[in-house]
Protein backbone atom coordinates (compact mmCIF):
# COMPACT_ATOMS: atom_id res chain seq x y z
CA UNK A 1 0.00 0.00 0.00
CA UNK A 2 2.77 2.50 0.76
CA UNK A 3 4.67 1.44 -2.53
CA UNK A 4 1.36 1.70 -4.71
CA UNK A 5 0.79 5.40 -2.67
CA UNK A 6 4.15 6.00 -4.15
CA UNK A 7 3.50 5.04 -7.56
CA UNK A 8 0.02 6.79 -7.58
CA UNK A 9 2.05 10.10 -6.01
CA UNK A 10 4.78 10.19 -8.98
CA UNK A 11 2.61 9.47 -12.01
CA UNK A 12 0.94 13.55 -11.42
CA UNK A 13 4.23 14.95 -11.26
CA UNK A 14 4.70 14.01 -14.56
CA UNK A 15 1.51 15.07 -15.88
CA UNK A 16 2.54 18.11 -14.04
CA UNK A 17 5.76 18.21 -15.48
CA UNK A 18 4.42 18.25 -19.28
CA UNK A 19 2.08 20.50 -18.10
CA UNK A 20 4.27 23.07 -16.96
CA UNK A 21 6.64 22.83 -19.97
CA UNK A 22 3.24 23.28 -22.46
CA UNK A 23 2.84 26.06 -21.19
CA UNK A 24 6.33 27.20 -21.07
CA UNK A 25 6.09 26.42 -25.34
CA UNK A 26 2.65 28.24 -26.08
CA UNK A 27 4.63 31.65 -24.31
CA UNK A 28 7.95 31.10 -25.81
CA UNK A 29 5.97 30.82 -29.67
CA UNK A 30 4.25 33.71 -28.28
CA UNK A 31 7.09 35.57 -27.71
CA UNK A 32 8.73 34.66 -30.42
CA UNK A 33 5.64 35.75 -32.67
CA UNK A 34 5.91 39.60 -31.10
CA UNK A 35 9.54 39.65 -32.05
CA UNK A 36 9.09 38.88 -35.20
CA UNK A 37 6.30 40.96 -36.11
CA UNK A 38 8.52 43.65 -34.05
CA UNK A 39 11.12 42.72 -37.08
CA UNK A 40 8.51 43.07 -39.69
CA UNK A 41 7.38 46.31 -38.70
CA UNK A 42 10.72 47.94 -37.56
CA UNK A 43 8.07 48.13 -34.07
CA UNK A 44 6.35 51.24 -36.31
CA UNK A 45 3.11 49.57 -36.65
CA UNK A 46 0.48 46.60 -35.74
CA UNK A 47 1.55 43.72 -38.05
CA UNK A 48 -2.45 43.14 -37.87
CA UNK A 49 -3.41 46.47 -39.05
CA UNK A 50 -4.15 46.92 -42.70
CA UNK A 51 -4.27 50.20 -44.49
CA UNK A 52 -8.25 52.06 -44.09
CA UNK A 53 -9.51 52.95 -47.49
CA UNK A 54 -11.04 55.93 -47.44
CA UNK A 55 -12.23 57.50 -50.65
CA UNK A 56 -11.53 55.55 -54.36
CA UNK A 57 -13.67 58.22 -56.54
CA UNK A 58 -10.67 59.88 -58.07
CA UNK A 59 -8.29 59.74 -61.20
CA UNK A 60 -5.05 59.94 -59.97
CA UNK A 61 -3.46 60.83 -56.35
CA UNK A 62 -0.73 62.58 -55.19
CA UNK A 63 0.76 65.60 -53.39
CA UNK A 64 -0.06 64.66 -49.76
CA UNK A 65 0.53 67.50 -47.29
CA UNK A 66 -0.34 68.31 -43.65
CA UNK A 67 -1.46 71.65 -42.12
CA UNK A 68 -0.68 72.54 -38.56
CA UNK A 69 -3.66 71.00 -37.13
CA UNK A 70 -3.10 67.62 -38.73
CA UNK A 71 -5.55 68.25 -41.95
CA UNK A 72 -4.71 66.58 -44.80
CA UNK A 73 -4.56 68.21 -48.37
CA UNK A 74 -3.89 65.92 -51.87
CA UNK A 75 -4.43 66.74 -55.01
CA UNK A 76 -6.63 64.74 -58.13
CA UNK A 77 -3.99 66.11 -60.73
CA UNK A 78 -6.45 64.77 -63.93
CA UNK A 79 -9.69 66.34 -62.29
CA UNK A 80 -7.34 69.16 -61.79
CA UNK A 81 -8.36 69.20 -57.51
CA UNK A 82 -7.18 69.74 -54.46
CA UNK A 83 -9.21 67.65 -51.22
CA UNK A 84 -9.31 68.24 -47.84
CA UNK A 85 -9.24 65.32 -45.46
CA UNK A 86 -9.93 66.37 -41.76
CA UNK A 87 -8.84 65.29 -38.83
CA UNK A 88 -12.42 64.14 -37.99
CA UNK A 89 -12.82 62.23 -40.95
CA UNK A 90 -14.15 64.57 -43.11
CA UNK A 91 -13.57 64.98 -46.83
CA UNK A 92 -14.16 67.87 -48.73
CA UNK A 93 -13.46 69.58 -51.58
CA UNK A 94 -10.86 72.75 -50.87
CA UNK A 95 -9.98 74.15 -54.72
CA UNK A 96 -11.32 73.37 -58.22
CA UNK A 97 -9.58 74.73 -61.28
CA UNK A 98 -6.33 74.14 -59.51
CA UNK A 99 -4.03 74.60 -62.09
CA UNK A 100 -3.44 70.94 -62.24
CA UNK A 101 -1.27 70.47 -59.31
CA UNK A 102 0.96 67.73 -58.27
CA UNK A 103 3.47 68.21 -55.13
CA UNK A 104 2.56 70.58 -52.18
CA UNK A 105 3.77 71.69 -48.89
CA UNK A 106 2.34 73.98 -46.39
CA UNK A 107 4.66 77.07 -45.73
CA UNK A 108 5.31 78.52 -41.90
CA UNK A 109 2.12 80.77 -42.59
CA UNK A 110 -0.54 78.22 -43.39
CA UNK A 111 -0.44 78.48 -47.02
CA UNK A 112 -0.17 75.60 -49.26
CA UNK A 113 2.58 75.93 -51.79
CA UNK A 114 2.00 73.89 -54.78
CA UNK A 115 3.32 72.55 -58.21
CA UNK A 116 0.94 73.62 -60.15
CA UNK A 117 1.46 71.48 -63.46
CA UNK A 118 -0.47 73.24 -66.04
CA UNK A 119 1.86 76.47 -66.47
CA UNK A 120 4.55 74.77 -64.89
CA UNK A 121 4.09 77.01 -62.10
CA UNK A 122 4.78 77.55 -58.03
CA UNK A 123 1.42 78.54 -56.67
CA UNK A 124 0.77 79.71 -52.76
CA UNK A 125 -2.69 79.08 -51.86
CA UNK A 126 -4.02 81.15 -48.67
CA UNK A 127 -6.30 79.43 -46.38
CA UNK A 128 -8.93 82.16 -47.89
CA UNK A 129 -7.91 80.38 -51.50
CA UNK A 130 -6.50 83.10 -52.41
CA UNK A 131 -3.45 82.17 -55.53
CA UNK A 132 -0.16 84.06 -55.81
CA UNK A 133 2.25 82.53 -58.57
CA UNK A 134 5.40 82.33 -57.00
CA UNK A 135 7.57 80.75 -59.85
CA UNK A 136 6.21 81.68 -63.38
CA UNK A 137 9.36 80.54 -65.75
CA UNK A 138 13.19 80.18 -65.88
CA UNK A 139 15.00 82.74 -67.77
CA UNK A 140 11.81 83.24 -69.78
CA UNK A 141 11.63 79.08 -70.72
CA UNK A 142 8.75 76.90 -69.15
CA UNK A 143 10.17 74.72 -66.25
CA UNK A 144 9.56 70.75 -66.82
CA UNK A 145 7.16 70.70 -64.48
CA UNK A 146 7.21 71.32 -61.01
CA UNK A 147 7.06 67.73 -59.45
CA UNK A 148 7.28 67.76 -55.31
CA UNK A 149 8.78 70.31 -52.90
CA UNK A 150 10.10 70.58 -49.64
CA UNK A 151 10.01 73.76 -48.07
CA UNK A 152 13.27 74.52 -45.39
CA UNK A 153 13.13 76.77 -41.95
CA UNK A 154 13.89 79.88 -43.63
CA UNK A 155 10.94 79.76 -46.28
CA UNK A 156 13.01 78.88 -49.43
CA UNK A 157 11.68 76.11 -51.79
CA UNK A 158 13.48 72.64 -53.07
CA UNK A 159 11.87 71.87 -56.36
CA UNK A 160 12.51 68.47 -58.22
CA UNK A 161 11.50 69.25 -61.76
CA UNK A 162 11.59 66.28 -63.65
CA UNK A 163 10.10 66.19 -67.29
CA UNK A 164 6.30 64.20 -67.75
CA UNK A 165 4.44 65.41 -71.22
CA UNK A 166 0.99 65.59 -69.93
CA UNK A 167 -1.97 65.59 -72.21
CA UNK A 168 -3.00 69.13 -71.41
CA UNK A 169 0.46 70.63 -72.64
CA UNK A 170 0.82 71.80 -76.18
CA UNK A 171 4.41 71.59 -76.11
CA UNK A 172 5.77 68.24 -76.89
CA UNK A 173 9.36 68.49 -75.61
CA UNK A 174 11.40 70.45 -72.77
CA UNK A 175 12.83 73.44 -73.38
CA UNK A 176 15.27 72.86 -70.87
CA UNK A 177 18.53 70.93 -71.01
CA UNK A 178 18.27 69.09 -67.98
CA UNK A 179 16.09 67.77 -65.05
CA UNK A 180 17.22 69.08 -62.07
CA UNK A 181 16.24 69.96 -58.35
CA UNK A 182 16.35 73.75 -57.57
CA UNK A 183 16.47 75.96 -54.60
CA UNK A 184 14.26 79.41 -54.34
CA UNK A 185 15.01 81.24 -51.37
CA UNK A 186 12.35 82.89 -50.15
CA UNK A 187 11.34 85.79 -51.80
CA UNK A 188 12.88 85.29 -54.49
CA UNK A 189 11.29 84.09 -57.89
CA UNK A 190 14.07 82.91 -59.82
CA UNK A 191 15.10 78.73 -58.73
CA UNK A 192 18.52 78.17 -58.44
CA UNK A 193 19.86 74.28 -60.05
CA UNK A 194 21.26 72.57 -56.58
CA UNK A 195 21.41 68.69 -58.33
CA UNK A 196 22.06 68.65 -62.31
CA UNK A 197 23.33 64.99 -62.30
CA UNK A 198 20.07 63.14 -61.51
CA UNK A 199 18.42 61.23 -64.63
CA UNK A 200 14.36 62.20 -63.31
CA UNK A 201 14.67 63.64 -59.67
CA UNK A 202 11.11 63.53 -57.93
CA UNK A 203 10.49 62.89 -53.91
CA UNK A 204 12.36 64.98 -51.87
CA UNK A 205 12.06 65.77 -48.13
CA UNK A 206 15.07 67.64 -45.90
CA UNK A 207 15.19 66.93 -42.02
CA UNK A 208 13.70 69.27 -39.72
CA UNK A 209 17.04 70.72 -38.33
CA UNK A 210 17.79 71.32 -42.22
CA UNK A 211 21.01 69.80 -42.08
CA UNK A 212 19.72 67.17 -44.67
CA UNK A 213 17.97 66.82 -48.03
CA UNK A 214 16.74 63.31 -49.61
CA UNK A 215 15.87 63.14 -53.32
CA UNK A 216 14.60 60.45 -55.37
CA UNK A 217 15.90 60.04 -58.91
CA UNK A 218 13.08 57.56 -59.55
CA UNK A 219 14.06 56.86 -63.23
CA UNK A 220 17.74 55.40 -61.92
CA UNK A 221 15.84 53.80 -58.78
CA UNK A 222 17.62 55.41 -56.04
CA UNK A 223 17.25 58.07 -53.35
CA UNK A 224 20.68 59.75 -52.66
CA UNK A 225 21.22 61.86 -49.63
CA UNK A 226 22.66 65.54 -49.60
CA UNK A 227 24.08 68.00 -46.73
CA UNK A 228 22.57 71.49 -46.95
CA UNK A 229 24.51 74.05 -47.35
CA UNK A 230 23.83 77.50 -45.45
CA UNK A 231 22.78 79.17 -48.67
CA UNK A 232 20.95 76.50 -49.29
CA UNK A 233 23.29 74.67 -51.64
CA UNK A 234 23.75 70.80 -51.67
CA UNK A 235 26.79 68.87 -50.89
CA UNK A 236 28.20 65.80 -50.05
CA UNK A 237 26.13 63.77 -52.00
CA UNK A 238 25.81 59.72 -50.80
CA UNK A 239 23.45 56.94 -52.11
CA UNK A 240 20.87 56.37 -49.34
CA UNK A 241 19.06 53.42 -50.99
CA UNK A 242 18.91 51.47 -54.18
CA UNK A 243 15.45 52.74 -54.73
CA UNK A 244 13.50 55.35 -56.09
CA UNK A 245 10.53 57.07 -55.41
CA UNK A 246 7.47 59.11 -56.21
CA UNK A 247 6.88 60.82 -53.27
CA UNK A 248 8.38 60.65 -49.44
CA UNK A 249 7.93 61.45 -45.66
CA UNK A 250 9.74 60.71 -43.03
CA UNK A 251 9.42 60.13 -39.06
CA UNK A 252 10.11 61.98 -35.53
CA UNK A 253 13.26 59.08 -35.25
CA UNK A 254 14.21 59.98 -38.61
CA UNK A 255 12.59 56.87 -40.51
CA UNK A 256 12.58 57.39 -44.52
CA UNK A 257 9.35 56.22 -45.89
CA UNK A 258 9.61 55.94 -50.15
CA UNK A 259 6.53 54.97 -52.19
CA UNK A 260 5.92 52.91 -55.26
CA UNK A 261 5.05 49.45 -54.78
CA UNK A 262 3.37 50.08 -51.57
CA UNK A 263 5.40 52.26 -48.76
CA UNK A 264 8.72 51.29 -48.10
CA UNK A 265 10.52 52.33 -44.60
CA UNK A 266 14.11 52.76 -44.22
CA UNK A 267 16.07 53.84 -40.85
CA UNK A 268 18.06 56.89 -41.10
CA UNK A 269 21.63 54.49 -42.10
CA UNK A 270 19.67 53.31 -45.42
CA UNK A 271 18.57 50.15 -43.84
CA UNK A 272 15.62 48.78 -45.10
CA UNK A 273 13.56 47.90 -41.72
CA UNK A 274 9.53 47.59 -42.78
CA UNK A 275 6.92 47.30 -45.44
CA UNK A 276 3.50 48.55 -46.01
CA UNK A 277 1.52 46.68 -48.50
CA UNK A 278 -1.40 48.91 -50.83
CA UNK A 279 -3.75 47.32 -52.92
CA UNK A 280 -3.44 49.50 -55.57
CA UNK A 281 -1.16 49.98 -58.89
CA UNK A 282 0.55 52.69 -57.63
CA UNK A 283 1.29 54.30 -54.03
CA UNK A 284 2.47 57.84 -55.06
CA UNK A 285 2.73 60.08 -52.33
CA UNK A 286 1.98 60.20 -48.51
CA UNK A 287 2.60 62.42 -44.97
CA UNK A 288 1.58 62.03 -41.60
CA UNK A 289 -1.53 63.54 -40.59
CA UNK A 290 -4.35 63.25 -37.99
CA UNK A 291 -4.41 65.64 -34.40
CA UNK A 292 -1.42 63.58 -32.75
CA UNK A 293 0.31 63.37 -36.69
CA UNK A 294 0.14 59.19 -35.92
CA UNK A 295 -1.91 58.23 -39.30
CA UNK A 296 -0.50 57.76 -42.72
CA UNK A 297 -2.08 59.43 -45.22
CA UNK A 298 -1.32 57.26 -48.69
CA UNK A 299 -2.18 59.05 -51.79
CA UNK A 300 -2.67 55.56 -54.20
CA UNK A 301 -3.45 55.64 -57.97
CA UNK A 302 -7.31 56.48 -57.62
CA UNK A 303 -7.71 55.85 -53.79
CA UNK A 304 -6.30 57.64 -50.89
CA UNK A 305 -5.81 55.26 -47.59
CA UNK A 306 -4.92 55.84 -43.77
CA UNK A 307 -2.62 53.98 -41.43
CA UNK A 308 -2.18 54.26 -37.79
CA UNK A 309 1.26 53.95 -36.41
CA UNK A 310 3.27 53.81 -33.05
CA UNK A 311 5.09 56.86 -34.02
CA UNK A 312 4.31 60.48 -35.01
CA UNK A 313 6.12 62.23 -37.82
CA UNK A 314 7.92 65.30 -38.31
CA UNK A 315 6.32 68.52 -37.62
Amino acid sequence: MYMRANKIFFIPLLACAGLVSFKSSSSLTVKAQKVADTVQTGGLFDASEKPKLISKQFSFTEGASVDKKGNVFFTDQPNNKIWEYSTSGQLTLFLDSAGRSNGTYFDKKGNLVTCADEHNQLWSISPKKKITVLLHDLNGHLMNGPNDIWIDANGGIYMTDPYYQRDWWERKKSELDGQRVYYMSKGSNTPVPVASDLQQPNGIVGTPDGKYLYVADIRANKTYKYTIASDGSLADKQLFTEQGSDGMTLDIKGNVYLTGKGVTIYNPAGVKIAHIDINEPWTANLCFGGKNKDELFITASKAVYTFKMKIRGVE
